[in-house]
């Protein structure tokens, strides 16, 4: 390679760099911004039975890396996992449990709001009321899990059992997997007179 097209790809290479810290810039500006001064949890319906939303009915998620009285996310991981901050006693809405909500400190001094104890988050990939694309996530050392009104994970929804039929059908003698050896006599186990690899 010339030093002329090395050049041009090096350059090349720094512009696509250039672009994708440009777009995980963008993401973190247009991450949510939780108002301070409103943090609201109350509960709402989902796929996964009812689970804690904030005041934008955006679902709230709980950080297994966290420990009752301190949150592990910071840096890269409350960008995208912005903490639920309230500047005072935060709100409790429909469905959630008053005696559950509080608060810890983080390092920054500001508060965090908590359910049960643990800190709560909103998730940058759940834009509209209802989402819940952080559900089941392993990210930042740790699970991301929706919380139910009570504290604990929320759990999908089971699906409705099919409807018997009454009786099932007695299964057959062999299951339609041939045995001794097919019958053929070769050890193939396939049996037919012939069954193309020499042995009848």
């Amino acid at each position: 390679m010339t030093r002329n097209r090395l050049v041009t790809f090096l350059s090349g290479v720094a512009s696509v760099a250039a672009v994708a810290i440009g777009s995980v810039t963008a993401m973190a500006a247009t991450a949510p911004k939780t108002n301070a001064r409103s943090a609201t949890v109350r509960v709402a319906n989902s796929r996964f039975g009812q689970i804690l939303v904030d005041s934008r009915g955006h679902t709230l998620y709980e950080f297994s890396k966290d420990s009752r009285t301190r949150s592990a996310c910071f840096g890269e991981c409350a960008v995208a996992w912005p903490p639920l901050r309230a500047s005072g006693k935060p709100t409790v809405g429909f469905g959630a449990h008053g005696s559950l909500i509080g608060t810890i400190r983080r390092s920054d001094g500001k508060p965090q709001v908590t359910y049960n104890g643990h800190p709560l988050y909103d998730f940058v990939m759940d834009r509209r009321p209802g989402e819940a694309n952080g559900e089941g996530l392993t990210a930042f050392g740790g699970r991301w899990v929706a919380i139910s009104p009570t504290g604990k994970q929320a759990s999908p929804k089971p699906r409705p059992a099919a409807p018997s039929t009454g009786s099932s059908p007695s299964p057959s003698a062999n299951n339609g997997i041939p045995q001794g050896n097919g019958g053929d006599g070769d050890a193939d186990n396939n049996g037919g007179p012939s069954d193309g690899d020499g042995d009848m």
